[in-house]
């Protein structure tokens, strides 16, 4: 593999399908310590929607996980992830080795515990935890930060060129070639993603 290997992962922290994706994305870093990574939020809820017990039923089945009760409980209340997209945003441009450990650290939480990450109280274990400093700004509620807009326009751009906007999405890019990777069918045994990533990385 070559330094012009890239996978981008296009999701959201509070997503469910996109919980279930890190899985496959730590699979990936794992294998191939030399990959760039391109962990985009989309900072798709806004505190005006939530997340449906169908949802959370069809996640389970594909992806051979349960939910916690706390988690589960907090169905009927609208999710927002904004200040999720900021945090993880700074930090990829701050500390991007920390990136992947910071999304999955605020996904554990949230689906476990049920934490809502919606006031920067919710953030400060982790925040201790992995020993950053992060500004201010990165915690106004409601309020996209520089550094998360800057990521929702790579986004934008990115999903008119594959010509989707389904989230969670994920693609290698090797040399000159893009592929998006149907996810979906490593959700039960993340470690099989390998094989369809190298099968891609030998056609180029």
């Amino acid at each position: 593999m070559t330094m012009s290997t890239e996978l981008f992962f296009i999701y959201d922290t509070h997503c469910p399908w996109s919980f279930a994706t890190t899985s496959l994305v730590k699979e990936i870093a794992d294998a191939y310590p030399n990959i760039t990574l391109n962990l985009w939020h989309s900072a798709h809820y806004e505190g005006d929607e939530k997340v449906s017990r169908k949802t959370i039923d069809a996640v389970e089945d594909d992806a051979n996980i349960e939910f916690s009760h706390e988690y589960v409980k907090t169905l009927n209340v609208e999710k927002d992830s904004t200040l999720s997209a900021n945090l993880i945003g700074w930090v990829s441009q701050k500390v991007p080795h920390l990136t992947l450990e910071l999304i999955e650290a605020i996904q554990k939480q949230h689906f476990e515990q049920g934490t809502a990450f919606t006031h920067e109280s919710d953030f400060q274990p982790i925040i201790d935890e992995l020993k950053l400093s992060p500004p201010a700004k990165v915690f106004k509620e409601g309020k996209i930060a520089k550094e998360a807009e800057f990521v929702l326009q790579e986004i934008y751009d990115f999903q008119e060129y594959i010509g989707t906007k389904a989230i969670p999405a994920l693609l290698i890019a090797h040399n000159e070639n893009l592929t998006l990777l149907n996810h979906n069918l490593y959700l039960q045994n993340p470690s099989a993603i390998i094989e369809a990533v190298e099968l891609e990385l030998a056609k180029n």
